[in-house]
């Protein structure tokens, strides 16, 4: 194995909050540029505009119902009413017939309102003989229209930059007419893996090796925030190599994302390749799992090693790599979703760092969440990331919690269910 300069003796450790607060700040400062894409391609992606709506939506009064158009005013208070049909108004026609008292127009649903109309009655509730409809008592006047504007107004802002983009939202964009949108650029990382210790599914591994999940279990959280992945790449546990590979990917990316050889073992090389390539800019977090974990710059390039236990690994993603990326683009909004629930049963803890337990949460019948830690928290065990939707976070100075106790969780759902 060879050598490099030891590494940088770490100050006392950042709380999870200002380790997060620093690479948020970190990716605000470093925020990527805009691009066009076409709406097709825009899932996911992060809004760089505001979208203010130049045409209502809808842009025109229309039936909510198939039925019967017709002035409210006719509509009788008991008994039923004779209204002489004059005419089939269909969606998408532009032509129209005016409707005068006494008269109806039969409409389809998302047809235009015909002039002198303001209601319409469903057509199950109509009875038509000889070109006429009959309507009883109980029809309200103004009912089953859609106003022009209802869902947004002439100069609204529908939408504004910083919004992640889901399905709903690319509905949004294609209701105001919107065939191209302003996004920030994908994020451009390069995972790094390192380690003797393991190879690479489909390799067959001595004794004392075992298999890389990282690359896989990382590389679909990556894949998850949206961001631009370059090639996966694992490195041995050698400085020269490593110092190689830091320095290929740093010319690549904007951030360069590492998993082990970043505690303080012997073949622990990360932090000190770092601190002789750029710059460390911290280096253990107070936080269970997960406390080995260095942030530092590179080039332009951000550098964010996390450790190489499976579950560490997954809680500083989550925690603070995310928060990072989410800056990064300018985002508003995660694809984590941050919560409150309450403990079904209580919880001890010992030690004076904030701690992320992998739990299950669902609604109780009450519609609070309940979180449920699992049995299985060792920081190596994947087992139990697979069977949780969420991590629960205990507080640094928090050590007897009862049940019931509202705790903060981060719902990622990955496999878990919010089902009850």
């Amino acid at each position: 194995m060879n050598t490099c300069a030891s590494a940088p003796e770490p100050a006392s450790p950042l709380s999870v909050d200002a380790a997060r607060a620093f690479l948020e700040q970190a990716g605000r400062a470093q925020a990527l540029p805009v691009e066009s894409v076409a709406l097709d391609d825009a899932l996911g992606r992060v809004l760089a505009e505001d979208l203010i709506v130049e045409r209502p939506v809808p842009p025109f009064a229309n039936s909510a119902m198939d039925g019967f158009a017709l002035h409210g005013s006719d509509l009788p208070a008991a008994g039923e009413r004779r209204l002489r049909i004059v005419g089939t108004r269909l969606a998408g026609a532009a032509a129209t017939i005016p409707v005068q008292p006494g008269e109806c127009l039969r409409i389809m649903t998302g047809a235009p309102l015909p002039e002198g109309a303001d209601s319409v009655v469903i057509k199950e509730n109509v009875r038509v003989e000889d070109g006429h409809a009959i309507i009883g008592a109980g029809e309200r006047p103004g009912a089953n229209v859609r106003p022009a504007g209802e869902d947004f107004r002439s100069g609204e802002r529908a939408l504004g930059r910083g919004q992640r983009l889901g399905p709903a939202h690319l509905g949004v964009c294609a209701s105001l007419g919107r065939s191209t949108l302003a996004v920030v650029r994908r994020p451009r990382v390069v995972l790094l893996t390192t380690g003797d210790e393991v190879v690479m599914p489909g390799q067959v591994p001595s004794a004392a090796q075992i298999h890389n999940s990282n690359a896989y279990s990382v590389g679909a959280l990556l894949r998850q925030a949206g961001v631009e992945r370059g090639a996966h790449r694992h490195v041995a546990d050698d400085a020269r190599a490593l110092r190689a590979a830091l320095e290929a990917a740093a010319a690549e990316a904007d951030l360069v994302l590492t998993c082990g050889g970043v505690s303080a073992g012997e073949a622990d090389l990360l932090p000190a390749v770092v601190a002789d390539l750029g710059t460390v800019d911290f280096w253990k977090v107070r936080m269970k799992p997960g406390m080995p974990f260095l942030s530092g710059r590179i080039g332009p390039a951000r550098i964010c090693a996390l450790p190489g236990n499976p579950v560490s690994t997954f809680a500083t993603f989550l925690v603070l790599v995310l928060p990072f990326l989410d800056a990064l683009q300018g985002a508003t909004s995660t694809v984590v979703l941050p919560a409150h629930a309450r403990l079904a049963a209580p919880l001890r803890k010992r030690h004076d760092r904030t701690e992320f337990l992998r739990a299950t949460v669902a609604p109780r019948a009450d519609g609070t969440l309940e979180a449920v830690a699992l049995d299985r928290q060792g920081s190596g065990m994947l087992r139990g990331v697979a069977e949780a939707n969420a991590l629960v976070r205990i507080e640094a100075d928090q050590h007897e919690l009862a049940a019931g106790t509202a705790v903060p969780v981060l719902i990622f759902t990955l496999s878990g269910s919010l089902s009850p």
